[in-house]
């Protein structure tokens, strides 16, 4: 058994670009491998910014002999159809064999296959995977015709100590790489990838992505420890500064002091977006006025030149932050509101003037209502409420106007918020703003304020509104409009707030105020159900992810036409507590009992078993006793669902039990009498009604 070592050495590879090539890389070796019949046992590959590397232990040095039989046609078959065959197998009629079946003398191909030396397939496997290997983006270079990320400048391929021979892109393959651009640019031999990966470390090249990282983040730690600062938490540019550096040198610069009076989004976002420096934080939790740039490369004076030159570059960008910081404040956010009429939102939705009046008049009216009925707001509340809510959606576009939101769009509603405070809005209003577009994710904080949510919720509930009247709907993993985002985003403001909100009304008035923009020709009630089957399809995912089990979501989906989210899960909780309880499991497997029964003789005699059993028409102690739980039981469920105890609903349902046990044991269902087969028949359909108040047993599992 061999290794097999491929490294692919190209100009700087971008960051974004590394792991995903690594991965189909390493995919399309395997494949190849795979499909030549040379078994393997460990694979692994790695990215820096300037070469993609696989590494495959266990190789066998041959590939195996192989015997295959092909059976052919009948040896008095047409001649054509012969030679067809003999065409497919590459074999002439004296090298087939005629053996006797059951149905006649047939023809059978056997080919016989030679194993070839591993190392002439995996030239092939090279070149074809190399060809294959799919780029976001791609280039030519040269004169060549070849497209690949970055021009290649070196191919090194070894099995077994032994340059594996192939070419790509005018380069032939070696047992050559070389190191690092500056510190080692000369090129050196290798012999098998332990001698690889150390010669790498001597030529200044961490091969691995996580050890990049680690030293990185130690490097970080250790500069910012000596000015008692700790470095923010950024994995996502931990990773991305890792994919553009072979060898991390972490540095610590200063921020002048006059930009410091800028808010710390802004500056963090200056340094990440355009410079990849990470910032530093006091104990206090305070931005400080340093930043960590990693450099690829150790410099004879320790770094101060390239720290002075990184601190003047910042100095310039964030001197053009400083400008759009001032010049926004010299104006109010409620002057920038004329420039929202001359952005389009969407070319059939109109301009974010006109989403503004939508999102105000959902915020300040059935939004809010629902958001002062959840908090029991007295009136004058109420009221101060729906004012807070339209002030902070008419401003919560505003900043799009604003010189800042236009350098850097991921500080949209954050500048507003300051621009509010700024203005001398309120805070709860300020605060609204910054939160409006928020959660964008699952993983991102949910608004919990009244006045954010109200601003929050109106927000999305006018983009699914707006999307989905213009049929605009997300199709397969194609989502550009992030309505399965928005969607998420309502489902967790209402569940998280406790929100009760009727969303068919909510959206039925959304609608009403897009009747300007969208055509006649719209039909709304056809919106609103493809709209909530979104919704419902989004809160399903949610409430998996929470623990909830899909048959249990689909069961009570399936009993209740609802659209309060509350309620309705407050149901799933309900009925799961009930089918984890011995009562509730045997309640389930009676319940499927008496519907196979009832629906076996609805076909059988083609009515419908649907109604109240009589009492006049009961022969058996277990009848009586089985109706009379079914009457009580009935008015014990109505008061509690209107009441929405749920819990109350499934113990009136539990003591079903030992009645439905015995009427099971002792009567016969399928009696001689017509009339009294009939009513015992209603008495099964009665449990089926009464298990039906909750959820849909039908639809469970188990």
């Amino acid at each position: 058994m061999a290794e097999f070592l491929l490294e692919l050495r190209s100009e700087e590879i971008p960051a974004r670009m590394q792991a995903t090539a690594s991965a189909d890389l390493k995919r399309l070796v395997v494949s190849g491998l795979n499909e030549a019949g040379l078994i393997h046992e460990t694979v692994n590959c790695f990215a820096t910014p300037r070469r993609l590397t696989v590494v495959i232990e266990g190789l066998p040095t041959e590939q195996p002999d192989t015997r295959e039989e092909r059976k052919g046609p009948k040896t008095d078959a047409p001649e054509k159809a012969i030679e067809g065959f003999l065409k497919s197998v590459g074999l002439t009629r004296d090298q087939v064999e005629e053996r006797e079946t059951p149905k006649g003398n047939v023809l059978f191909a056997v080919i016989e296959k030679q194993g070839r030396a591993s190392i002439d397939v995996l030239g092939e496997i090279c070149a074809a995977s190399c060809a294959a290997l799919p780029w976001a983006k791609s280039m030519k270079w040269g004169n060549g015709s070849i497209r690949w990320v970055r021009p290649l400048q070196s191919i090194l391929a070894l099995f077994d100590g032994t340059v594996v021979p192939f070419d790509y892109a005018g380069i032939s393959s070696s047992d050559q790489t070389a190191g690092h651009r500056f510190h080692a640019p000369d090129y050196f031999a290798v012999q098998n990838f332990a001698d690889y990966r150390e010669k790498l470390f001597e030529a200044s090249v961490i091969l691995e992505s996580a050890e990049r990282q680690d030293l990185i983040r130690a490097g970080a730690d250790k500069q910012a420890a000596s000015d008692s600062l700790v470095v923010q938490a950024d994995d996502a540019l931990l990773r991305e500064v890792a994919g553009l550096v072979e060898w991390p040198v972490p540095l610590m610069g200063k921020i002048d002091e006059e930009f410091m009076e800028v808010p710390r989004e802004v500056l963090t976002a200056s340094m990440r977006a355009h410079q990849k420096y990470f910032s530093l934080e006091t104990a206090d939790g305070d931005l400080a006025p340093r930043f960590i740039v990693v450099a690829n490369l150790k410099a004879d004076d320790g770094g101060k030149a390239i720290v002075a030159g990184n601190e003047r570059v910042l100095r310039a960008r964030l001197a053009d932050a400083k400008f759009f910081w001032d010049q926004d404040r010299k104006s109010s956010l409620d002057s920038l509101l004329p420039a929202l009429e001359k952005i389009v939102f969407h070319a059939k939705l109109g301009t974010v003037a006109e989403r503004v009046h939508r999102v105000q008049n959902l915020a300040g009216g059935i939004i809010a209502d629902a958001v002062s009925r959840s908090l029991e707001l007295t009136e004058p509340q109420a009221g101060e409420l729906a004012d807070k809510a339209r002030m902070a959606a008419r401003l919560a576009k505003a900043d799009l106007a604003s010189g800042m939101v236009a350098e850097f769009p991921e500080l949209q509603g954050l500048m507003g918020r300051y621009y509010a405070m700024a203005d001398g809005e309120p805070a709860d209003v300020a605060q609204a703003i910054a939160d409006h577009y928020s959660p964008q994710g699952p993983n991102d904080s949910c608004p919990s304020a009244p006045v954010s949510v109200a601003v929050a919720l109106a927000d999305k509930l006018d983009t699914l509104v707006g999307f989905f009247a213009i049929d605009e709907k997300p199709t397969g993993s194609k989502d550009p409009f992030a309505l399965r985002r928005a969607a998420l985003g309502i489902i967790r403001l209402i569940l998280q707030n406790n929100l009760r909100l009727g969303l068919r009304d909510a959206i039925a008035q959304s609608l009403e105020l897009y009747a300007n923009e969208l055509p006649d020709k719209i039909d709304g009630n056809q919106v609103t159900l493809d709209l909530m089957a979104f919704i419902a399809d989004r809160l399903k995912v949610h409430l998996k992810e929470d623990g909830i089990r899909h048959d249990h979501i689909d069961a009570v989906f399936g009993a209740a036409s609802d659209d309060d989210l509350i309620r309705l899960v407050a149901r799933m909780r309900a009925l799961g507590a009930f089918l984890s309880s011995e009562d509730g499991a045997n309640i389930l497997t009676a319940y499927k009992r008496a519907t196979n029964i009832v629906r076996a003789e609805e076909k059988k005699d083609k009515t419908s078993y649907q109604g109240e059993a009589g009492f006049e028409l009961i022969e058996q102690p277990e009848e009586t006793a089985l109706l009379e739980a079914l009457i009580d039981c009935g008015k014990e469920i109505t008061p509690a669902v209107a009441a929405e105890d749920f819990s109350a609903v499934m113990s009136s349902i539990a003591r079903l039990r030992a009645p439905v046990d015995a009427f099971f044991d002792q009567v016969t269902v399928n009696a001689p009498d017509a009339d009294l087969r009939r009513n015992r028949l209603l008495m099964l359909s009665q449990i089926r009604t009464a298990v039906s108040a909750v959820a849909d047993f039908s639809k469970l599992e188990g």
